[in-house]
C-alpha cells in the first residue's frame, strides 16, 4: 500500500495536494538556446536555394504562378446560401463552373436580399471586382431571350476590353469571365430572366441575383463591388392583403413590394352551404353597426335571422361574406395591422365591406371579374393600386428633408455628405439613381479627394455613402433626378 502511494506520489500529485513533477530530464534537455531556428545542413543548402528561386521573385516577394486562395473566399462553399441549401447545386440551374487553380462556383443569390447579404457583397475587397448590371425582358418570349444574350455577351466583352487596358492578363481575364460565357449559353438560365440581372465577379468568385426589378446597364471595376443599384430589392417591412371577393368561392393573398403568395385558409366554397348552415344553426350575428359583433341576444339587425321566406340574393351573400369573414378574421386579420385590399365585380365589394370587421381595408379597390384572373395579372394591378403605400416612407423623408432645409441638419454638398456618411451623421441619404462620383476618402485624417474621371486609385464614393449609410442604421433612396429634394448627386438629412 505505501509503495502505491509513493508511486503515485512521484507522478503527480501527493495526499496533500502538492505537485510532484516526474523524474528525468527537462523537456528543453538538449536543445539549443536561440530563436528557434535550425541549423541548415550544408549538404541541403542548394536544394533550399534552388526552392527559393523556384517560389520567390526578387527579395522576399511570392512568385506571380504560385497560386493562392483569395483571402475574401468564403471558407465553406455549402454554406446556407450555397449549393447545400440549394440541394446540392449553388444555382438551380446546373451551373457549376471550374478551373483548374480557380475553382469558381457559380452562386445564385436570392432576389431580394437582406441587409446583412447586402453587407457581405458591400464589404467584399479585392485587387479587381467586376459589377455588372442589366435590364433584362423576363421570361417566355424566345426574342426577348436572344436580346438578353446579346446584351449579356457585349456587356462581357466591354468587361474583357477594359481589363485589357488596366494591364490584366489574357489567362486572368479568361478565369475571371469564363463563368459569364458559359451562362450565355444556359438556356435555361436565359428563360428565367427576370427584370434584371446583377453579376459580381473577383477572383475565385461568381455570384448573381435576378432582380425583381429593372437596373439601369452598367459596368463598374474597382476595389469593391458596385451594389446601389441593390437598394431597390433590399428587405422591406411593408406587405398587404389582396381578398379576391366572388359568389362561389373568397380566395385570400399576401403581397409585397416584390411577389404574392395565396393564403391558404379554410371557407366554404359557395353561398349556398352557408345559408343551410345558418338556417339551422346561425353562427354569425352581427349589430347594425359596422365591425361590431354581438350575441344572439342583442342582435337586433342581422343579415340572416329574419325568419322563414325566401331571402333574396343580396342577403344570402352578406350571410356568406359574413361567415368567411369571421373565419378570416379569427384565422389571421385579428393580429394583423397590414392594408387590405378588396377585387372583385363591383356590386359585391360594398356588401362585403359592409360586413368585414377588420379595420384596415383600403380605400380604393380593384373592380372587375376576377374569378378566371391570374396571379401574375392580379399582383400587378395590386401593386400599382398600393404603390402610395410603398411611398409612404421616401415621401415622409423627402417631407422632412424639406421641412428642414433651412436648417444645418440638411446637405446637398458632396464635400459634406460624404464625410458624414463615414461618421454615422445621416440618417436619410438621397441619391440621384445611375450617378457617380469618383475619388477617395481618408477616414482617420478626414480628407477627401474628388477626381473628374475614374483613376487607377478610384473608389466611387457614392456607393461608399450608401454602404456607411446602411451600416449605421440610415435609409437609403435611389430617385430619379426630377424626385431629388435638390439639385444635385446626393442629398443628405443628418441627425446632428
Amino acid at each position: 500500500m505505501g509503495k502505491d502511494r509513493t508511486d503515485r506520489t512521484l507522478k503527480g500529485k501527493d495526499t496533500n495536494g502538492t505537485f510532484h513533477p516526474g523524474k528525468g530530464k527537462p523537456s528543453g534537455a538538449n536543445k539549443e538556446e536561440g530563436l528557434g531556428l535550425h541549423p541548415t545542413d550544408p549538404e541541403k543548402l542548394e536544394e533550399y536555394l534552388a526552392m527559393t528561386d523556384k517560389y520567390t521573385e526578387g527579395e522576399d516577394v511570392l512568385a506571380s504562378n504560385v497560386p493562392l486562395r483569395h483571402p475574401n473566399r468564403h471558407p465553406s462553399k455549402a454554406d446556407d446560401n450555397g449549393r447545400e441549401r440549394n440541394g446540392g447545386n449553388a444555382n438551380n440551374n446546373g451551373n457549376a463552373a471550374t478551373d483548374e487553380g480557380s475553382d469558381v462556383v457559380i452562386e445564385q443569390l436570392p432576389g431580394v436580399l437582406t441587409k446583412e447579404r447586402f453587407a457581405e457583397l458591400a464589404n467584399y475587397k479585392a485587387d479587381c471586382t467586376i459589377s455588372i448590371y442589366i435590364p433584362t425582358n423576363g421570361t417566355g418570349v424566345e426574342g426577348n431571350e436572344q436580346m438578353s444574350k446579346i446584351d449579356f455577351k457585349s456587356l462581357l466583352n466591354t468587361v474583357e476590353q477594359q481589363l485589357k487596358e488596366r494591364g490584366h492578363t489574357s489567362a486572368k481575364i479568361e478565369n475571371l469571365l469564363k463563368p459569364g460565357y458559359e451562362l450565355i449559353n444556359d438556356q435555361n438560365f436565359l428563360r428565367n430572366l427576370t427584370a434584371g440581372l446583377a453579376l459580381f465577379i473577383a477572383d475565385c468568385f461568381f455570384k448573381y441575383i435576378k432582380m425583381p426589378v429593372a437596373a439601369e446597364q452598367q459596368v463598374v471595376i474597382e476595389p469593391t463591388f458596385y451594389v446601389t443599384p441593390l437598394v431597390p430589392v433590399l428587405t422591406r417591412s411593408e406587405y398587404f392583403y389582396v381578398l379576391v371577393v366572388t359568389k362561389s368561392q373568397l380566395k385570400l393573398f399576401k403581397a409585397d413590394a416584390f411577389g404574392i403568395q395565396p393564403v391558404p385558409v379554410d371557407v366554404p366554397g359557395e353561398a349556398g352551404e352557408v345559408k343551410r348552415l345558418s338556417d339551422l344553426d346561425a353562427t354569425t350575428y352581427r349589430t347594425g353597426s359596422a365591425g361590431k359583433r354581438a350575441t344572439p341576444v342583442a342582435e337586433t339587425a342581422s343579415y340572416h335571422g329574419h325568419g322563414g321566406g325566401n331571402p333574396d340574393e343580396k342577403e344570402i351573400l352578406a350571410t356568406y361574406f359574413e361567415y368567411v369573414d369571421d373565419i378570416l378574421f379569427k384565422s389571421v386579420f385579428n393580429k394583423e395591422n397590414a392594408p387590405l385590399v378588396l377585387a372583385g365585380v363591383e356590386y359585391l365589394l360594398p356588401i362585403y365591406k359592409s360586413v368585414c370587421d377588420y379595420h384596415n381595408v383600403w380605400d380604393k379597390w380593384l373592380t372587375g371579374n376576377r374569378e378566371r384572373q391570374d396571379t401574375a395579372t392580379l399582383y400587378q394591378e395590386a401593386k400599382e393600386l398600393m404603390e402610395p403605400y410603398f411611398m409612404q416612407k421616401q415621401n415622409k423623408a423627402l417631407e422632412m428633408f424639406g421641412n428642414k432645409s433651412a436648417t444645418e441638419l440638411t446637405s446637398s454638398i458632396i464635400d459634406d455628405v460624404i464625410p458624414a456618411t463615414y461618421y454615422g451623421r445621416v440618417s436619410h441619404l438621397f441619391v440621384c439613381k445611375g450617378c457617380q462620383v469618383w475619388g477617395s476618402f481618408d477616414e482617420m485624417d478626414n480628407k477627401l479627394t474628388l477626381h473628374e474621371t475614374q483613376q487607377a486609385d478610384s473608389e466611387e464614393l457614392l456607393d461608399h455613402a450608401v454602404m456607411k449609410t446602411l451600416a449605421t442604421g440610415g435609409e437609403v433612396y435611389v430617385l430619379d433626378k426630377e424626385h431629388m429634394p435638390a439639385d444635385s448627386m446626393v442629398a443628405a438629412l443628418l441627425r446632428y
